[in-house]
């Protein structure tokens, strides 16, 4: 952290404070989350799965689908993110992004878990890497813009780590929710092709419902918040996309957050991918243990969601993670260990690796806003997108890298689809993808999250420097919001 936005702290009188953000807000913007928790949560379950078991694909054209769309990432990511930011509407910046992205995303939704009449190894590839073009835009129109919302809709330490605590509530919850939509879709219907076309247009549906839930029920909040800002000196127009990026990941606590958030987010998806194939190759269980496993998991998470929020009252962000990370390192660690009819042991892992998970959900993205604010102090621009931009697309790169990774190496240790026995090659390499591999990755997250230097006490200082640079006369937030205030 260089010295240089210390000596901008003076003094300063009592930092004036919005009022309490209510739980109405939290709520509302925690809903929004299941528009791509749901859809992502089939993906990183399911998605390697049906590639090469109901569409056909080998694994490395399947992994490659993914890779494919995620280079498009890297160009769309930053570009909606920038764009975001500069966006003036009557709706605000990030609103119009989330109502105008969210149609195509339901729609790219149902496309791809349909096997299109294509019977070439290459036909299917270029139907599903195209389509991958247009369904990462769109969600990433949608995701962004709705993440980088959590900065907007308040000022205060504690009620973003509440923000982001429901927010990752809502991510754990959509991934139980994708679960047990598949689980009951499955037993219902018999037919491979129809399960994941009805779970598409399932997804799709719920999509739309909950950001327009998410957009009316803190529309009003947005505007109390702007109009408690100095927005005058948002975004100067001269600037470019390449000068701002590099001028990003010039922040120091920037650079942690990517670390522990790349690193932890590789690890937890591989593990997500190679779950079906542990349960079933590895330990020889039916189908049915698999979504147990994973609910045990998720359910976890989701109940030490709002544990460890409260620990972060009386600690800071940091703190969480730190001790939080080192029970899902010994629970990939010791997933090793176990052998086929341990059962017990494996759900009483999960627990442990579920505690863990909470934190990875929380952290990164409660830590972000601090860093925007730290950013406006320095630079005197708000970069709320490009900044979330950057964890949004590392989460995208994360679960192509582990699907890519996966299918690969499955590929080249001779795993064989719906076979009842897999070579030992394959098996090994099942069993060091879902659990070590993962813990090490996650060694690394605990490295960057101990070197982020924002605190609490910190963040205040820097809200206390901003709040003496503001004007005294604020914007006003559109007649009907401020009426509906008064």
């Amino acid at each position: 952290m260089s010295a240089s936005w210390k000596s901008r702290i003076q003094e300063p009188k009592i930092l004036r404070k919005l009022p309490s953000l209510p739980f109405s807000v939290k709520f509302a913007y925690g809903t929004g989350e299941l528009a791509a928790a749901v859809p992502s949560s089939l993906s990183a379950f399911f998605l390697l799965y049906f590639f090469t078991d109901v569409a056909g694909m080998t694994p490395a054209l399947a992994g490659g689908v993914l890779m494919f769309g995620r280079l498009w990432d890297a160009i769309n990511d930053p570009l909606i993110g920038w764009l975001s930011d500069r966006t003036r509407s009557p709706l605000g910046r990030r609103y119009p992004w989330m109502l105008a992205g969210v149609v195509p995303l339901s729609i790219c939704f149902i496309l791809l878990w349909t096997v299109p009449p294509v019977e070439t190894q290459w036909g299917l590839f270029t139907y599903y890497a195209l389509l991958s073009l247009f369904a990462f835009a769109s969600l990433t129109s949608v995701q962004l813009p709705y993440t980088a919302l959590a900065a907007e809709l308040s000022d205060d330490y504690d009620e973003r780590t509440a923000l982001i605590g429901m927010k990752s509530a809502f991510s754990i919850g959509g991934s139980i929710l994708g679960l047990v939509m598949a689980q009951i879709v499955f037993d219902r219907i018999s037919d491979p092709e129809a399960q994941y076309h009805l779970l598409g247009r399932l997804s799709a549906s719920l999509a739309v419902f909950m950001i327009v839930f998410c957009v009316v029920g803190t529309y009003r909040r947005y505007w109390q918040v702007q109009a408690h800002r100095d927005r005058s000196r948002a975004h100067p127009a001269t600037t470019s996309l390449f000068v701002e990026i590099r001028s990003v990941f010039r922040n120091s606590a920037f650079r942690k957050i990517l670390g522990l958030y790349l690193c932890g987010w590789i690890g937890i998806q591989l593990t997500a991918v190679m779950l079906p194939y542990f349960v079933g190759a590895w330990m020889g269980l039916p189908e049915s243990h698999f979504a147990r496993m994973a609910l045990t998991v998720q359910g976890t998470a989701i109940a030490m969601v709002v544990v460890w929020e409260r620990v972060a009252k009386f600690s800071d962000k940091r703190t969480i993670f730190l001790l939080g990370a080192p029970l899902a390192i010994f629970a990939l660690t010791a997933l090793l260990t176990l052998q086929p009819g341990n059962v017990t042991m494996m759900y009483l892992l999960g627990m442990f690796a579920g505690m863990g998970v909470a934190t990875l959900y929380m952290v990164p993205f409660s830590m972000l806003p601090d860093v925007v604010d730290l950013d406006e102090l320095e630079t005197g621009l708000r970069r709320e997108g490009l900044y979330f931009s950057a964890v949004v697309f590392l989460q995208k790169v994360g679960i192509a890298i582990a699907l890519f990774a996966s299918g690969s190496l499955l590929d080249l240790t001779g795993f064989v689809a719906n076979a009842a026995n897999q070579p030992d090659l394959a098996l090994w390499t099942i069993r060091l993808l879902i659990g070590p591999l993962p813990a090490i990755l996650l060694l690394g997250s605990v490295w960057f999250a101990y070197r982020y230097p924002i605190s609490r006490d910190r963040h205040q200082q820097i809200l206390l420097a901003l709040a003496e640079r503001r004007p005294p006369e604020h914007p006003t937030p559109p007649a009907s919001i401020a009426s509906k205030s008064s």
